[in-house]
């Protein structure tokens, strides 16, 4: 009989008022796990104990906080192995992606551990005489985490790492479909010297857990990575307390392929880029717009290298691309391949339910020909092993095209003339650019976010995150006169 994981309300693990079971999307037959289902009153207890703790642990001095947050990120780094293989069979990326997610995970908190000793504030004179001013930063109180499951542990830890690094309590609401990483972190973060409380875990769905905790006052503050229609919903439930809100959302990623391109760099950046975890990536290359120039030898290449990519289960050597996250997932993909079809794109490869020996939601990467922008296929987010190629005549063509969208998060270029990139990286409006590299891929020391609809509120990652997670007050001090 298989043991159910459990919720961490109010500092102890508690059983919710249901349970849901976790399958490996590469082998059905894989039960990963049970895991229980959080009510309505746990999510109020705990919200109420995180208020007490987060007082606590504000009050903590900033070497205490960094040891914390250092064991927590040494832990992730030095269980690679064995949580990427975790992540690995309940997400369906391929073994090498997991262990890097984790590790990475691990560096986000061993990063924010330094930065709890680098919070240092201003302080000036004011223009009236006699009197100083300090500027410091205070925590903003009890923070919602919701996190997508594309990237179940990273994603989650460049949220919960700066929370707690600024003085805040954390309630965290991971995705329903991965939930194991989720379990196996808090364990991490609950076995630390913390308040009772400070952190807690609250799996659920999002129609009841995560509706209440965003429409509830004793919220400070709301990080939610995930679609565009959810995040309009948060922040409409949150204006309503005037909550705070920080929201990472859709994009539709362009990569630019100019005629001066090192044609097998290209490439490979646009198979990462666009096949990368499957295509479920926040940042993934599902536009490449491709100068008429070297258009056909382009093609040409990548249609072989997506045809070539290895799909299997996640945990087997070789695996280059695992399966779709899930059934739902998988059938939203194939209803693009046949949208993007009736649109009158050309598929030239993939796109297709593959049969594999294991029973699980495996899909072909699908490479689109003769797409325009202006096609659903290229204007919506498909989150799926699909990219289309459109042609283009120059490149002022290829930078309209890219900024031709309501999304903004990221795009790249590949050309090897300066002046090209560099206009380009003054020119494209997205929130991060990037130059011969794949436009999946970010740094957890510097700010990362986007424009339009793929962002909203302060920047994520690096010193940016302390725009979220604290608040600012402006102390005017009057010593009067020594004698």
């Amino acid at each position: 009989m298989t043991l159910t994981k459990l919720n961490l309300i109010a500092g102890d693990w508690l059983a919710g008022e249901s349970e849901i079971e976790n399958r490996n999307p590469s082998d059905l037959s894989d039960l990963v796990g049970m895991f229980t289902q959080a009510s309505a009153d746990q999510l109020d207890a705990t919200l109420d104990q995180a208020r007490i703790a987060q007082a606590e642990w504000e009050a903590f001095g900033p070497e205490r906080k960094q040891a914390v947050l250092m064991a927590i990120g040494t832990e992730l780094m030095s269980r690679a192995e064995e949580l990427g293989t975790l992540l690995s069979r309940e997400e369906g990326k391929p073994l090498a992606e997991g262990k890097g997610e984790v590790y990475r995970a691990g560096q986000f908190f061993t990063y924010y551990a330094a930065e709890c000793l680098r919070q240092i504030g201003e302080n000036a004179d004011s223009v009236r005489p006699g009197v100083e001013i300090d500027v410091r930063r205070e925590a903003v109180g009890v923070v919602a985490i919701i996190s997508p499951w594309n990237f179940p542990t990273a994603t989650a830890s460049w949220k919960i790492a700066p929370a707690l690094c600024y003085g805040n309590a954390v309630v965290w609401k991971p995705a329903n479909i991965t939930p194991a990483s989720a379990v196996a972190l808090s364990e991490i973060i609950e076995r630390q010297d913390i308040p009772k409380g400070l952190f807690s875990l609250v799996m659920g769905s999002g129609r009841s857990v995560g509706q209440r905790l965003v429409e509830s006052p004793k919220v400070n503050a709301i990080s939610f990575t995930g679609s565009v229609p959810v995040g309009k919903g948060i922040a409409a439930a949150a204006i309503q307390n005037l909550t705070k809100v920080q929201m990472e959302m859709g994009s539709k990623n362009a990569l630019a392929v100019m005629d001066d391109a090192d044609l097998d760099l290209a490439v490979t950046l646009a198979l990462g880029g666009a096949f990368g975890g499957s295509g479920q990536k926040c940042t993934a290359s599902s536009r490449l717009v491709v100068h008429a120039g070297v258009h056909d030898a382009f093609v040409e290449k990548l249609v072989a290298g997506a045809q070539a990519i290895k799909v299997g289960h996640a945990l087997e050597a070789g695996v280059q691309m695992g399966p779709i996250v899930s059934e739902q997932q998988l059938q939203e993909n194939l209803a693009y391949v046949d949208l993007g079809t009736s649109e009158g794109a050309e598929l030239a490869c993939g796109g297709q339910r593959l049969e594999m020996p294991h029973d699980g939601f495996y899909m072909s990467p699908g490479v689109f020909l003769n797409s325009t922008n202006d096609m659903r296929i290229n204007r919506e987010e498909m989150f799926a092993p699909l990219t289309s190629v459109i042609k283009v005549a120059s490149y002022d063509e290829a930078l309209s095209v890219v900024n031709d969208t309501n999304f903004g998060l990221t795009s790249g270029i590949v050309t090897q003339s300066l002046a090209r990139a560099t206009h380009f990286r003054r020119n494209a409006r997205t929130g991060v650019v990037t130059v011969n590299l794949p436009t999946a891929g970010t740094d957890y020391h510097v700010p990362f976010g986007g424009r339009g609809d793929s962002s909203y509120g302060p920047r994520e990652q690096g010193k940016a995150a302390a725009e979220f997670y604290t608040t600012v007050k402006t102390a005017y001090i009057s010593a009067g006169t020594p004698v």
